[in-house]
């Protein structure tokens, strides 16, 4: 959102000679404004029936900055720590309205050692406790990679979206406890199977398939595994491409859910053919298009085709 405004008004402040700047912190101070008004309304709310009720967005891709600001003020939690996966530079990004907003300290992770410099050259590097670091995760360096910031045992939150091997990374973690979970899931997979991409240490998923659709888990899987760590599935955002698990101590009043209860199939059309353009595919099409591909039975253990 923010860098679709810029875009929008650089003509205007060229021709008004206002610097980029100057535009850059202006809307930045005006979206963290409306994000706290919306914040603090969004605690007046009583009797969420659904995580949907408490979206906004002011630094997310969709409306996850409105659900984490329901969660961290509804839930009991001590230690006001974040880590975030798959940030590119962090200007749009889930933890990005907690870091400013709520003041919580933060380590992103991000494969790009250019994105990573361009969050280091932002001004948010010096006003905030934010660490971040370049790196490519696989499930066999995710735990050094956290424990050599200094970070382990309980967190608040920790945010999985490297659209890819999502589901072995969080498996693997082991080094930190989070009390909220947020994972990035499939929804072309459905929520009747448990499956995931088969594990491949340098999987990128715009090489694994030509389509982008060949990536990640199912909510099933996600909610089998979340069951294993003690958590439960509370809901997803509306675009439907994020999960959100709550360890079960630390639930209150908030409904565990089953897959299907919480499954939102997502309505964005990012599928390219093969000449890289998007070509907008959707219901079955995007179906056949990945048909055959292997997946990981995450149930029976076995290798399986879409």
């Amino acid at each position: 959102m923010f860098k679709k405004i810029l875009k929008i008004l650089r003509p205007k402040v060229v021709n008004n000679c206002v610097s980029l700047e100057k535009t850059n912190k202006l809307l930045t101070d005006s979206l963290l404004q409306n994000g706290r008004i919306w914040s603090e309304l969004l605690a007046r709310k009583k009797n969420i029936k659904t995580l949907h009720e408490t979206e906004f967005k002011v630094f997310s891709q969709w409306g996850d900055d409105g659900i984490i600001q329901y969660l961290i003020n509804y839930l009991d939690i001590d230690n006001k720590t974040f880590i975030e996966f798959g940030v590119e530079d962090y200007m749009e990004a889930n933890t990005r309205f907690l870091l400013i907003n709520n003041n919580w300290a933060g380590l992103v992770i991000d494969g790009s050692e250019s994105n990573v410099a361009k969050i280091k050259e932002d001004e948010i590097y010096w006003k905030h406790d934010l660490i971040a670091k370049s790196a490519f995760i696989t499930k066999d360096n995710i735990n050094q990679l956290i424990e050599e910031e200094g970070i382990k045992g309980e967190i608040g939150l920790l945010h999985i979206d490297i659209d890819g091997n999502d589901y072995w990374i969080w498996r693997a973690i082991e080094v930190v406890d989070p009390i909220i979970m947020i994972i990035e899931y499939n929804s072309k997979f459905g929520y009747e199977r448990a499956i995931t991409i088969p594990y491949k240490e340098d999987f990128v998923w715009t090489k694994a398939h030509y389509s982008n659709l060949y990536f990640g888990a199912s909510i099933l899987a996600l909610c089998d595994l979340a069951e294993e760590k003690g958590y439960s599935f509370v809901g997803s955002n509306s675009a439907g491409n994020n999960a959100y698990f709550v360890k079960k101590e630390f639930l209150k009043d908030l409904k565990p859910l089953i897959a299907k209860e919480g499954y939102v199939e997502c309505k964005f059309r990012q599928s390219r053919n093969k000449n890289g353009n998007l070509n907008y595919l959707r219901g079955n099409e995007i179906i056949e298009c990945i048909k055959g591909m292997p997946i990981y039975n995450t149930g029976s253990n076995k290798i399986e085709k879409l």
